[in-house]
């Protein structure tokens, strides 16, 4: 269990990483598109504090920076913190000691703060080509968004103000301003009490949905929707068959 508790980390990481950054899509929405004039009055201004590069400057040095200290807190962590997220009784809690989980992992896995942060690196530097081809249409929905939140006029004023020498530095700094040390560190601070939190965060949402019908089993269904979901998910109705069987056998087993 231990180990499974130390390997967990390296995903952990990476989704702190990800909620970091600015620009997290939250859900979509229909909107009015705003008219061809505020586009171009809008792009200019967004092509200042977001220009080409951005997400490349967010997760460069300042990001793997972030990461290393991310990695320290986690290797400082006691287990006894880490196992109660994944949904062990108190009694079982408390008969692990205060151990932290680099001690563990320096017996277990010697290597395994090195091996992770190889392991992140290499997946950052993916995450950053990714972002380099995304980043484009990220620039065209913050045009879309401001020639529909700002009138000409004030993206003329935006505009102006950033051609001068303060408020070219202002848009320059403007979207790396979150990968600063200073909200690292209190982003850093956060990661504690956010673990310390989680057990309680998840028994409010197991309390908020316990009334709600559990979800359906492969055995539930009937054979038109055996057939329609094999169709869906192409596959067969027998390698359905199949993995529910599996998923059976290893029923809690998982975390």
């Amino acid at each position: 269990a231990a180990g499974r508790g130390v390997m967990s980390l390296r995903p952990l990481l990476l989704a702190g990483a990800c909620a970091l950054l600015p620009l997290a899509p939250a859900r979509a929405a229909d909107v009015e598109p705003a008219a061809a004039t505020q586009i171009a009055a809008a792009r200019p201004v967004v092509e200042r504090f977001f220009p080409v590069g951005t997400y490349r400057r967010l997760m460069g040095e300042t990001m793997t920076k972030m990461m290393d200290g991310m990695m320290g807190s986690m290797m400082k962590m006691p287990l006894r913190q880490l196992m109660s997220l994944s949904g062990k009784d108190a009694d079982e809690l408390v008969t692990l000691d205060d151990a932290s989980i680099g001690e563990i992992s320096a017996i277990v896995d010697p290597h395994f703060r090195e091996r992770t942060k190889l392991g992140m690196d290499a997946m950052m530097g993916s995450m950053v080509d990714m972002m380099d081809e995304f980043e484009p249409n990220v620039r065209d929905a913050l045009t879309r968004a401001y020639a529909r939140k700002f009138d000409k006029t004030q993206l003329g004023e935006i505009g102006s103000f950033f051609a001068t020498p303060t408020g070219g530095k202002f848009a320059h700094e403007y979207m790396t301003i979150f990968a600063d040390p200073e909200i690292m560190k209190e982003m850093m601070g956060l990661m504690p009490q956010m673990l310390k939190k989680m057990p309680e965060m998840v028994s409010s949402a197991e309390k908020a949905t316990a009334k709600m019908p559990k979800a359906r089993r492969y055995a539930d269904l009937s054979k038109a929707e055996r057939e329609k979901l094999a169709s869906l998910l192409g596959n067969s109705v027998k390698d359905l068959e199949r993995n529910s069987k599996t998923e059976k056998t290893d029923e809690g087993t998982a975390l």
